[in-house]
């Protein structure tokens, strides 16, 4: 097996054959980021039948070309650059470094097995991820023009408008002034624009969540079986989590989404903290979540939560407990979803896959460097009951 790190840049990629046993670098090439400069290289890495191909950053600059590998069959792993970093510190110095020795380093990283990630073609989670951060973008752009509207109203209002503002009210105070004077007739007319502005964010965050539910509801996912999880924050869920295998068990992926408590401990004292680290778009999904189910008596992570209170907790630790066995329950689940699918196939057709087509100039990919350390083998659980 022939290894064959790839530096990729914007403009130009390099390539170099490393020997896994010998380590010996035995030939290199350099290329133009275009599809037919990525079938020279590939044609020229055909001199060794059995290869495996180390990229370094594939999610980044290097992602692409991973994906065009992929949809060709090629095998293909992941190197984060602090990897490739750390083998040319000892094995070449500080002083040397250009495209040929990183290319090099992303090789042997992938030899050893260390930190390399094997490379997938991107499934529906990728799709809901892009949605995701869309609606992130949207949502953010619709409360500046809110906030926007707001200091107007308050110059043209008594009072100015109600904080729970939507365009119909707006516009309906808005008909109510008579602007006098420059001034005002500018503020009258950029609140006329602001509330046009309302309207097509409105119209693009309605588009953005049918989208997600089409997905979600493609994706089979029982999320949604759960109360207080709609197609929206399903999709968010799924998006962040990616593949859920990457998580060797239900407190791994606690751990990354933040929920789990971080111990303290000093001599014979130990006690436990908030977490800030993790995913946080992840996590406020799950506080979503779990702040629904406490508003909604005949849930049982409205019971969880009272039997909290009851053994003395504060409604604020209480809440976090609550956060924490959610994690449990939304891993379970979508382990559970990904056993059903990898049996069935999409559409209930048994042994499909969701592997890309190599037809199109540009398939995708995803990888899993996000996981923790550790064996990406699933923990057994049962497939999880709503919460």
């Amino acid at each position: 097996m022939m290894l064959i790190g790839i530096d990729p840049h914007k403009s130009t990629h390099t390539a170099t054959a490393v020997d896994p046993e010998t380590n010996r670098d035995h030939a290199s090439i350099r290329i133009d980021v275009t599809l037919q400069e990525y079938q020279r290289m590939l044609d020229w890495a055909c001199q060794w039948p059995k290869r495996r191909w180390a990229v370094e950053n594939a999610r980044g600059l290097g992602h692409h070309l991973t994906s065009w590998l992929l949809a060709r069959g090629e095998q293909v792993v992941d190197v984060p650059p602090s990897a490739t970093a750390r083998v040319r510190q000892l094995s070449r110095g500080a002083g040397r470094k250009n495209d040929r020795i990183d290319a090099g380093a992303a090789a042997c990283v992938a030899a050893l097995q260390g930190d390399a990630r094997p490379v997938q073609p991107e499934s529906s989670t990728a799709a809901l991820a892009l949605l995701d951060e869309r609606r992130s973008n949207l949502a953010q752009a619709r409360v500046r023009a809110v906030n926007q509207l707001h200091a107007l109203l308050r110059a043209l209002l008594p009072g100015g408008a109600p904080r729970d503002l939507s365009a119909t009210k707006a516009e309906q105070l808005l008909e109510s002034v008579v602007p006098a004077g420059p001034a005002e007739l500018t503020r009258h007319a950029l609140a006329a624009d602001l509330i046009a502005e309302i309207r097509t964010w409105d119209v693009k965050l309605k588009d953005n969540a049918k989208a997600m539910a089409v997905l979600v509801s493609e994706s089979e996912s029982r999320l949604t079986d759960t109360p207080g999880i709609g197609a929206v924050t399903a999709a968010r869920l799924l998006g962040r989590t990616g593949n859920p295998t990457r998580f060797p068990s239900a407190s791994a992926f606690a751990q990354y989404a933040g929920t789990a408590p971080i111990e303290i401990a000093s001599a014979d004292r130990a006690r436990h903290r908030l977490s800030r680290r993790g995913d946080r778009q992840l996590n406020a999904a799950l506080h979503t979540v779990a702040i629904t189910q406490i508003r909604m008596p005949r849930t049982r992570g409205h019971a969880y939560y009272q039997a909290k209170l009851a053994e003395g907790k504060t409604p604020r630790e209480a809440q976090r407990c609550l956060k924490r066995r959610l994690a449990d329950h939304v891993w379970r689940t979508m382990i559970a979803d990904e056993r059903r699918t990898r049996a069935t196939g999409p559409g209930g057709q048994p042994g499909a896959t969701t592997a890309s087509s190599a037809a199109g100039p540009t398939p995708t990919a995803y990888s899993s460097d996000k996981s923790l350390p550790g064996p990406a083998k699933a923990e057994s659980a049962p497939p999880g009951r709503p919460a």
